[in-house]
């Protein structure tokens, strides 16, 4: 974040499916910018899907309630599956390169398995009213157990 930009709205910034989702769309861009113009289309399409996944992770953080934040995390979930079936589809047409889908496929795993651990932490929260609405971000100890890394867990206390 820029240092003299930096207020809770914009703590989702501090997110690590966040980060994750921005890499995916450039690695989605740097596959598929050069496709021809006759594909336009299916660009636009591969690019809008990628695309809404950091946008929603950014707008449910910034909403003030959990179902919202839920609802929106569970858009950027069905966003990267279409990117994922996109990919799938143009490596085995071989409009990408098999690099490329390897590259992009590998970091939306990781997006998929941290998408999916943080709702279910929203959704415990939700569940036993623990839910606290104040925009911060928090490391959480415990260790995303595919990438084997910490997991980084929004906090509205989370």
């Amino acid at each position: 974040m820029t240092g003299s930009r930096r207020n809770r709205n914009r703590g989702y910034q501090q997110l690590r499916v966040w980060q994750d989702a921005r890499k995916l769309y450039a690695l989605t861009w740097q596959a598929f910018k050069a496709f021809p113009y006759d594909l336009k289309r299916v660009v636009s399409q591969q690019i809008a899907s990628v695309d809404s996944v950091h946008r929603n992770i950014a707008e449910g953080y910034c909403r003030r309630g959990i179902k919202e934040y839920l609802y929106h995390l569970n858009v950027a979930l069905g966003s990267l599956g279409e990117s994922v079936s996109g990919w799938t589809v143009y490596k085995q047409a071989n409009q990408i390169r098999a690099e490329q889908f390897e590259e992009m496929d590998a970091l939306a795993f990781k997006l998929e398995n941290g998408l999916i651990k943080l709702v279910e932490r929203l959704e415990e929260k939700q569940k036993d009213g623990s839910w606290v609405d104040h925009m911060m971000v928090k490391e959480h100890n415990d260790v995303d157990q595919v990438n084997q890394t910490p997991i980084l867990q929004h906090s509205k206390e989370v």
